[in-house]
């Protein structure tokens, strides 16, 4: 097992090589395997490559995911906006179509419902909704068609 020295500089590392964010503003404490990432970024898709990144780490046990998102003016959207967006993404990069998916969004936080015929695609509409700006997080409810 890593000591907890070890397990944040790998953390640290893992955090530097990603593109997403500017790791000199995450902050990182580990204590019996648990790591807890702090500090600040300015966008949703880089807390969440952060949190991604931590946890891919060899020994991490648990994840305390702190990090503050502080949007800048113009990278606050409404509801509205969000939606659409999200909706153009799926129809633009999904090979299901996007009839068969629906979202909804409240204070920017997007919830898939629908019918999709494989797992992948579930995932997938996930990861592509997930990148829309003023999404502050996801509940896929997608259900997958039994074989």
């Amino acid at each position: 097992m890593k000591s907890d020295a070890d397990l944040r500089r790998d953390v640290e590392r893992k955090l530097e090589s990603d593109h997403h964010f500017d790791a000199r503003d995450i902050g990182v404490a580990v204590k019996e395997g648990v790591v807890t990432l702090s500090g600040q970024l300015h966008s949703h898709i880089g807390c969440w490559a952060a949190q991604e990144a931590a946890q891919s780490v060899a020994g991490v046990a648990a994840l305390v995911n702190e990090i503050k998102v502080k949007l800048t003016a113009d990278g606050v959207h409404g509801d509205t906006e969000v939606a659409e967006t999200a909706l153009h993404a799926l129809s633009e990069t999904m090979a299901t179509p996007a009839a068969d998916i629906t979202l909804s969004v409240h204070d920017g936080w997007l919830t898939l419902t629908g019918e999709v015929a494989f797992y992948h695609e579930k995932q997938a509409a996930e990861r592509v909704v997930r990148n829309v700006q003023g999404v502050k997080g996801v509940a896929n409810d997608i259900s997958v068609k039994a074989p």
